[in-house]
This record gives structure tokens, C-alpha cells and sequence, in this order.
């Protein structure tokens, strides 16, 4: 099975272009450097890229160096021999080791320590690694995935990340897009979603509303897949079986407005060569924003430009209640 197939959705062109990539790189043993925001889905494409080596049936190590105290750091990824300092009690192995025939996938790699970047890069360059209080280095056999949400570059012309660790790094580089980028994978991956929850917890699929989804795919998505995710798992519980209209979206998700959309102020609307039935049009704009809005007719008018009262008899026009 391919890693579209396995772990990630999206026909976005950009989005697509990657898994390509990662499909290509995965059969290898070239070292892989995947950046991008946070929860974009970093360690997801990690877990895919191994799951299609031919190191799959080996271990994949995983290791957050942010979490990773300073003091403690060396002894983790390499492991310490008993006594090698004081707390020492028992002999370790370490993460480095653990992985040996697999995958060692460095998480947010732009918080390790300077010195720890040393012995990264020695690991890197030879294969060699040294156990703390071991006075000789042992080989190890693993492939090596590190991802950041940090501009690596960057961070090496400030002087907080070794350039040649970085280079040794970034022999194949996988960017993945932010949500924001990615706006027609976006039914997609609420369906999937949806569906995964609703099969998970035994409730049925809500689904929704156009307008809710119009403001869905205009909202910016800071937190990216991991926000979305969540998002799905509430709405699933909280609106099982139900269409989910505008106003039942979250605050920040009902302000999305169109502007959001990289569309000039003179294609917002198009006048068909056929014209329009202009009644109709506007009866369907009314019924939007009373969905939009949730049915509150203030803010029903202010969406459409008319006052209130305006409002209010365009609504006995067409005969809708007030």
C-alpha cells in the first residue's frame, strides 16, 4: 500500500507533490528532514516513511529533544554505564541504541543542545555512538527522520544549530503545507474524520451545512490537521447525527469571512450570461444568512448590509416568519 493509502489524505497539488517525494525516499536509507508547522503532521509522515522501509519490521524510536532535560540528554539517546555519574545505579541503553536496525525519528531536533549536536552529528557522519562512562564507540545500524516547525537556517546563521549537523540532516528535505494552503482538502478530511469518530464512539455522522462549511474552509486553521482533528472529535460527540449549521461552529470559526480567501473584492460575484432570477437570489442570500447567523435577525441584516427594519419586511415579502 502506498503512504497515501496508509496515513494521509489531500489532493492539493503541493500536498500530493510531497507524498511522491516521501514515497520515493521511503524505500531508502537517506536521512530525511521534514519541517513544517505545528500539527501539520510531522511524525505522521515519519511513522509512513518507515512503515515503507525496509526497516518496518524494526523498531521505531521516537524522541521529543524538547522534552529531553539538558543535564540528562547525552545518557538518553546514547544510554551510561553503571556508575558513570552519580544517580547512575544501573546500566542503560540508550534511545540510539534501542533503535539499531530501524528508525530513530528526531522530534523538534532544533532543541538539542549544542553539545548533544556534536555527538549527532559523529552518529550521522560514521554510525558511531558512545555510552557515558564507556571509554570506546560502538556502531549502529539505523536510519535517521528529525523534524522541526523551526527555520533551520535561520537558527544556523544565529548560531543555535551546528550548519554541519544541519546539512548532514538535510539530504532529502519534506515541507508539509499548512492547512491554510491545502483549503480543497478540507471536505475531505472532515468526512474522514467525521466518519473515524463517529465509528469510534458508535454514533452516527453528523454532516454539514453549506454555509458552515464555507466558514470552515475560511478559517485560517492555526493549529493545522491536529486543530481540525480535534475540532472533528467534539462535533462528532456534541452534534451526533445532526447538520451542523453556522451556528453551532466555535466563535473564531462563525468571524471567518470571505477576505480570507485569496480572491479580489471583484470576483466575489459574477453575473451569468443567462442572468439571474433576481427574487430567487435574493430569497437564497436571506436564507443564508438567517443559517449564517443562526437565526438571530440583527445579525441576519447586518450581513446583508439592510437595517433591521429593512430586514424585517424583506423577511414578510417572501413570507419567511419574523
Amino acid at each position: 500500500m502506498s503512504i497515501v493509502a496508509e496515513s494521509m489524505l489531500g489532493h492539493a497539488p503541493e500536498f500530493r507533490s510531497l507524498l511522491r517525494a516521501a514515497a520515493l525516499v521511503a524505500p531508502t536509507d537517506a536521512t530525511v528532514l521534514i519541517s513544517g508547522e505545528s500539527g501539520t503532521g510531522k511524525e505522521l509522515l515519519a511513522h509512513a516513511i518507515h512503515q515503507q522501509s525496509r526497516r518496518r519490521h524494526a523498531p521505531l524510536i521516537t524522541i521529543n529533544c524538547a522534552a529531553l532535560p539538558e543535564a540528562l540528554a547525552e545518557s538518553e539517546l546514547f544510554g551510561h554505564h553503571k556508575g558513570a555519574f552519580t544517580g547512575a545505579v544501573q546500566q542503560q541503553i540508550g534511545r540510539v541504541q534501542a533503535a539499531h536496525g530501524g528508525t530513530l525519528f528526531l522530534d523538534e531536533i532544533a532543541e538539542i543542545s549544542p553539545s548533544v549536536q556534536a555527538k549527532l552529528l559523529r552518529l550521522l557522519e560514521s554510525g558511531e555512538c558512545q555510552t557515558v562512562g564507556v571509554p570506546h564507540t560502538s556502531k549502529v545500524d539505523l536510519r535517521i527522520i528529525a523534524a522541526t516547525n523551526k527555520n533551520l537556517q535561520e537558527w544556523v546563521r544565529l548560531g543555535r544549530f551546528r550548519e554541519d549537523l544541519y546539512f548532514r540532516l538535510n539530504v532529502v528535505p519534506l515541507e508539509l503545507p499548512p492547512l491554510r494552503q491545502r483549503r480543497e482538502d478540507l471536505s475531505l478530511l472532515l468526512e474522514a474524520f467525521a466518519n473515524h469518530f463517529a465509528t469510534r464512539n458508535s454514533l452516527q455522522t453528523p454532516h454539514y451545512g453549506a454555509c458552515a462549511l464555507q466558514l470552515l474552509k475560511n478559517y485560517s486553521w492555526p493549529g493545522n490537521i491536529r486543530e481540525l482533528r480535534n475540532f472533528c472529535e467534539r462535533m462528532s460527540i456534541l452534534y451526533a447525527g445532526q447538520k451542523i449549521i453556522a451556528a453551532d461552529l466555535p466563535w473564531e470559526m462563525r468571524q471567518a469571512t470571505e477576505s480570507a480567501l485569496p480572491m479580489r473584492a471583484s470576483q466575489l460575484f459574477a453575473l451569468p450570461v443567462e442572468g439571474v432570477d433576481f427574487e430567487q437570489l435574493e430569497r437564497q442570500l436571506i436564507d443564508q444568512a438567517l443559517e449564517r447567523s443562526g437565526g438571530n435577525k440583527s445579525h441576519a441584516a447586518r450581513l446583508l448590509g439592510f437595517s433591521r427594519d429593512t430586514f424585517l419586511y424583506r423577511l414578510k415579502k417572501f413570507s419567511i416568519p419574523v
